[in-house]
């Protein structure tokens, strides 16, 4: 299956049990509802997957569990977030052998590497793997911008095929296509200006609160690339404040906390996270149920 790199792309949570292990009967209910929406990839282990405290042993079971499960429907994709060259390219050809269908890939983590030896990083994974990659350009997160010159030096490995622009400047859509036409698929990754980035040329959006509203969210998009932007935007704008959640540094357990109020979740989340309690879960939880209560009706 090849990647369009365009649609809807879920950055999946990981669902937990109450003894701290790989939730998959939850994991399953909330997929489901993922695929029933029209989404149109998977992304695992990302940031709102927890990976920083997944083994690779249980990065690989969820990504096999979710092969099974999409059978064929949609490519699952996952995330690469390593400190060392070597052990991406390991995770990569693993992720490869377990049947995912492309890469997301983050710059150098806990280093701060420099342009060379990040383009370096990226090329290392590109020349020894097969599949398609997504660059992940987060600078305001993880510290490291991939910057238009450095795309420029991508340009020559095919498989570098898309950016998950995350650099929180809308203009940058601009420049990425000003730069390259249509060399590389532009996703956004950032809740509070995804139509933003659509209605500039973005060609999908790796979302987060679909985790809890994969209607909703599939909805922003679909009627956005239909340009019709007024029954868009009454969406849009009705989801803002839940879109919010996105930006803050407890984004995961916020997302998982909209999760399990929208009955596709739970808020579990592995340690050193907690969940959340007193005046800031209530607050959450406020912004959450006050959502729910004024949920739009959909044409779909």
């Amino acid at each position: 299956m090849s990647i369009q790199w365009k649609g809807v792309f879920p950055a999946l949570t990981t669902k937990f049990t109450a003894d701290d292990k790989l939730d998959f009967p939850l994991f399953d209910k909330n997929l489901k509802a993922q695929l029933d929406a029209g989404v149109e990839g998977v992304i695992l282990g990302g940031t709102l997957g927890e990976a920083s405290v997944l083994s690779n042993e249980e990065k690989f079971d969820l990504v096999k569990h979710t092969v099974e499960k999409v059978a064929g429907k949609v490519p699952v994709v996952m995330n690469i977030a390593e400190g060392s060259t070597r052990e991406a390219v390991k995770l990569a050809a693993e992720a490869e052998k377990c049947g995912a269908k492309g890469l997301m890939m983050l710059p150098p983590m806990r280093y701060k590497s420099d342009h060379r030896e990040t383009v370096a990083y990226f090329k290392a994974v590109a020349e020894t793997s097969s599949l398609p990659i997504m660059i992940y350009n987060n600078p305001v997160d993880y510290k490291i911008e991939v910057t238009l010159d450095m795309f420029a030096e991508l340009t020559e490995n095919k498989s570098i095929q898309a950016v998950k622009e995350s650099t929180r400047d809308v203009s940058n859509v601009t420049r990425m296509i000003n730069k390259f036409g249509d060399r590389f698929k532009i996703l956004c990754g950032v809740d509070t200006i995804a139509m933003e980035e659509l209605m500039l040329g973005a060609d999908g959006w790796v979302a987060g609160l679909v985790c809890a509203f994969p209607n909703e969210t599939v909805s922003v998009y679909k009627l956005t690339k239909a340009g019709k932007i007024q029954e868009a935007l009454k969406i849009y704008r009705w989801f803002l404040p839940l879109l919010e959640l996105d930006l803050q540094p407890k984004l995961v357990q916020y997302i998982k906390l909209a999760e399990q109020e929208a009955g596709i979740g739970s808020e579990t989340v592995r340690a050193p996270r907690l969940t959340l309690i007193g005046e800031e879960r209530e607050r959450v939880l406020k912004i959450i149920r006050d959502g729910i209560k004024a949920r739009p009706k959909l044409d779909i």
